[in-house]
């Protein structure tokens, strides 16, 4: 008899996407496995901080939603090389696509930091948008830019001035681990 963890695990995880649904799903499900990331903190005050951290993909859900952790610093890290103040975060996302919408739900969740964030995402010139806004109100532009079979960049904007303009919070250069 399998632990109520085991048991859980196995009816989280998919091996595969929905075949259904396959190609469609295959805008995030080109992210499942692991990545070493480069994230760059981008401060109000323009300077900036460099954490290395760890982005984990899956399909779970009968392979219609992709599931991530993301964490930084990476686990292990020694706490003295961060900044004072620096917040760790270790949060996960599930993006859902809805085929009568043609786009993506997506929620992110981060109970170290208290954040949540719903957005609506879809593929865009070859990357892809996700349109939402903060728990103040404020539009945020999360996307996937320069993406490879290996690496990619993810790019988190917030606007100021209701979308015409936006200020850059945070960069991550992914990395595949093989």
């Amino acid at each position: 008899m399998s632990s109520p963890v085991t048991a859980f695990l196995d009816a989280l995880r998919a091996d595969g996407p929905d075949p259904e649904h396959a190609e469609t799903l295959a805008l995030y499900g080109q992210f499942v496995g692991s990545w070493r990331v480069e994230n760059t903190d981008h401060r109000p005050d323009g300077s900036t901080h460099v954490a290395i951290g760890e982005w984990h993909f899956g399909w779970v859900l009968q392979g219609r939603v992709i599931q991530d952790v993301w964490i930084t610093p990476a686990r292990g890290t020694d706490p003295a090389t961060l900044p004072p103040g620096y917040r760790h975060r270790y949060g996960t996302t599930l993006r859902m696509y809805l085929p009568e919408q043609r786009c993506w739900r997506i929620l992110w969740t981060d109970p170290v930091t208290g954040s949540s964030v719903s957005q609506i995402g879809r593929g865009e010139n070859g990357g892809i948008v996700q349109l939402g806004t903060t728990a103040d109100g404020v539009p945020m532009r999360w996307s996937f830019r320069d993406i490879t079979r290996d690496s990619f960049r993810w790019v988190g904007e917030i606007s100021d001035d209701g979308g015409k303009s936006w200020r850059l919070q945070l960069v991550m250069r992914a990395t595949r681990i093989a």
